[in-house]
């Protein structure tokens, strides 16, 4: 059983790891490390019981370690701490990169302790502690990564479920929904979902900014093009150690990207409008099955999309609506065409039945409202 847990790393993260723990499980006992002015807030905010000097004094009686710092610190952290953890200890990271943290734990963490590998997809605009948030995780995926057995092949996922009851446990507690999946596949698909769109935003932001006539420019790129670059504002600092540790997988989906494009740009040029059409269509269902075509215990949201004015108060009806029929909002967002002009917002519902009942309360007080396959 997991009772008493070593965070390494109180900052954006692990700040809010504690704090939504703490929030779910307040029986559990967290220790933090951490410069010592990161400590004294963490204390003050409720996040950490208390605070370690040294990362050994942190993990020596932890049954849970997280490791919430950079990847480059992490290599280094493992092989510090795995002297110092007790027997049946589990360690479990953070990063968004899962191939070169795995095989460093293999390496060197001795066998009488487990390492899961972890990524919750969840972030906020601005890092530190000083923006944790208990609800950070709130409906977000949450990889794990079972450990790989002694031949090096990955363990069974129904194996791993069976044997980490505890760490999946704490996982959900936290509101995040937990899909397994094996080192190798996550590095290739967070190159292409996740890595390779932040190097995209980045490179067309860029661009944009050194158009000629700059200043109209930048004051059209609104709408689809300020929310296709919205994370081109992350700090280069975040992203030095991802693009390092995953850059083959990243250049892969380069390489897959600029073949794409080239037929596109073949089509545009040949005329070919039936073709982009096909193309368009494709996408827009692609785009649409991707709530719904998750596997493994990622659970799906039911979504429905209610038509949005662009006046005060839209939203707080569209709330009260739902509130009223006692439903509960999962996830939330608000899909912009363009300036001025409203939207539409998409509401997650846990299930089908929720969202069905959804759309009849909000067709009932007279919203626009409907399922995508509806």
């Amino acid at each position: 059983m997991i009772h008493r847990i070593a965070l390494l790393g109180v900052g954006l993260v692990g700040g809010s790891l504690g704090l939504a723990l703490r929030r779910h499980r307040p029986d559990l006992h967290l220790t933090g490390y951490d410069r010592p002015d990161v400590l004294d807030l963490a204390v003050e905010k409720g996040v950490i019981h208390d605070r370690a000097a040294t990362p050994a004094d942190a993990v020596r009686h932890a049954d849970l370690v997280v490791l919430a710092v950079p990847l480059g610190p992490m290599m280094t952290l493992l092989e510090a701490i795995a002297p110092h953890l007790k027997a049946g200890a589990t360690v479990t990271d953070v990063g968004s990169v899962k191939r070169p943290v795995v095989a460093q734990a293999r390496e060197v963490l001795p066998s009488t302790v487990t390492f899961v590998g972890g990524h919750p997809m969840a972030g906020a605009e601005q890092g530190g502690l000083a923006h944790a948030n208990a609800l950070l995780f709130e409906n977000a995926t949450y990889v794990l990564c079972p450990p790989l057995a002694p031949d090096g092949t990955p363990m069974d996922h129904a194996r791993f479920s069976a044997e980490q009851t505890d760490l999946i446990g704490l996982v959900q507690a936290t509101g995040a929904r937990v899909l397994l999946l094996d080192p190798e596949p996550h590095d290739h698909i967070a190159a292409a979902v996740s890595h390779l769109p932040q190097l995209l935003a980045v490179t067309l932001m860029q661009s944009a900014a050194a158009h000629p006539n700059r200043d109209a420019f930048l004051q059209l790129a609104a709408g689809g093009f300020r929310d296709m670059t919205r994370i081109a504002s992350s700090p280069f600092g975040l992203w030095h150690d991802i693009l390092v540790a995953n850059e083959g997988p990243i250049l892969d989906a380069f390489g897959r990207l600029a073949t794409a494009l080239q037929k596109t740009r073949h089509r545009l040029a040949e005329g070919a409008m039936s073709d982009l059409e096909t193309l368009f269509d494709e996408a827009r269902t692609a785009r649409q099955g991707i709530p719904r075509d998750m596997k493994g215990f990622l659970q799906p949201l039911a979504d429905v999309f209610v038509y949005a004015q662009d006046e005060p108060g839209f939203l707080l009806r569209v709330v009260q609506v739902v509130y009223n029929a006692d439903l509960n909002i999962k996830d939330i967002e608000l899909l912009k065409i363009r300036e001025g002009t409203g939207g539409t917002f998409r509401l997650g519902f846990r299930t089908e039945a929720d969202a069905q009942r959804a759309i009849e309360a909000l067709l009932g007080a007279g919203f626009h409202a409907h399922r995508m396959d509806g």
